[in-house]
This record gives structure tokens, C-alpha cells and sequence, in this order.
């Protein structure tokens, strides 16, 4: 059980301090990961940036996945059924959505460049695994030397399925009974925009 994103993000930190020496940069998924991965990136003084993904639906149910779009690329698993009219027009407006987030967290500051760089997603929990999988099947395409997953919690299935596309996992607890996220914190308050930009703050001047 973990106080809250703060102290999940020190215990986080200090399994993640082994690659300290490396060349590298978190990638924090918002919002909840952004207070995870500050902690992360304080204690091995690395730059921190936003892991902005989101998933493509399909026309007829938007809950299912058809694919993931981020602000300089995109997966798609074809269907035969959805016309490329289609794809084409919603991969505009989820990244116009992602270009509007990055805007208001980040104002103008370029994207930090993982190329030969250990690259760490950090998220506050993962569920499901879908939008990590894809994150990191899009963030291969950008040649980092090595892709790890991090995060304070995580059901056994979704561990065994990130284990076949990231090069590592570091997971502080693999629970039989996972019944979302939320359960293993004592304060899992919704993390405000204000919050993520005060982290964010934090980061630049700590860099």
C-alpha cells in the first residue's frame, strides 16, 4: 500500500537508481504519472518529459482500440471494415488533443530526443497494459537504446504482456488480486492540471 504518487514515486526511485549513470530521460504518463515520474527524475537527475498517447477507436465502438496515435507517429492494426477516410480524420483530431495538452503543460519546449538514451515510462499504476504496449512499440521507432516500464503497481497478466516489448519492467507490486489501480493507495486523489505544471516547474529549474 503506498501513502500516495509521492511516496510510490520515491520507492519507484530507488529501484530505478541502478541507471542512474546511464543517458537517459523519464517519460511520464499524465496525469497521474507525472507525480510518480518527478520522483523519479529528482533522484536520478534526469530530464523528464510527457508520454502524450492515446488510442485510436474504432467508428462503431470507441472503446475498442483500433490503434494509438502520439504527437509524431501512430500504430494501427488494420480492419478491413474502417476506411482510411476514417483514420485519417480522427488521427487529426486525438493529435490536435495531444498537441493542445503538451501546449498547456508544456508551452513551447521541444520534445527531449531519446535517441540512444534509456527511455523510462513512468505511470502512477497500470491496468490493462494497452496504452503502454503501444507507447512503447511507438517510441521504438525513435531508437532508444533501451525501453524500461516502471510503475508502483501492476496486475501478473499485464506484466507478462509488457515483458514481450520492453527490454525491462520494474514493477514494486504484482498483486494476485488486482481490482484497479486506485486500491493500493491510501490517497489516490485525481491529479489536477495545475498539479502536473507545478511538477513540470519543479523539473526545469531542478535542471
Amino acid at each position: 500500500m503506498f501513502i500516495n504518487r509521492k511516496d510510490a514515486g520515491k520507492q519507484l526511485a530507488k529501484k530505478l537508481k541502478k541507471y542512474q549513470q546511464e543517458q537517459g530521460v523519464i517519460l511520464a504518463v499524465p496525469r497521474g504519472g507525472v507525480a510518480v515520474g518527478y520522483e523519479v527524475a529528482n533522484e536520478l537527475a534526469w530530464p523528464m518529459d510527457l508520454m502524450l498517447i492515446k488510442k485510436l477507436g474504432h467508428p462503431k465502438h470507441k472503446e475498442y482500440a483500433i490503434g494509438a496515435v502520439s504527437l509524431s507517429d501512430r500504430m494501427i492494426i488494420p480492419h478491413a471494415e474502417v476506411p482510411d477516410e476514417y483514420i485519417e480524420s480522427e488521427t487529426r483530431l486525438v493529435r490536435e488533443r495531444l498537441m493542445e495538452m503538451r501546449q498547456k503543460f508544456m508551452g513551447n519546449e521541444p520534445l527531449i530526443d531519446v535517441k540512444g538514451k534509456t527511455a523510462i515510462i513512468v505511470d502512477d499504476g497500470i491496468a490493462t497494459g494497452n496504452t503502454i504496449y503501444a507507447a512503447i512499440e511507438l517510441l521504438r521507432k525513435q531508437n532508444p537504446r533501451k525501453i524500461i516500464v516502471a510503475a508502483p503497481v501492476a496486475p501478473q497478466s499485464t506484466v507478462s504482456k509488457l515483458l514481450t516489448e520492453a527490454d525491462e519492467l520494474v514493477i514494486l507490486d504484482i498483486p494476485e488480486d488486482f481490482l484497479g489501480v486506485g486500491r493500493f493507495y491510501k490517497d489516490f486523489t485525481q491529479v489536477t492540471d495545475e498539479e502536473v505544471i507545478q511538477d513540470l516547474k519543479k523539473m526545469e529549474k531542478n535542471n
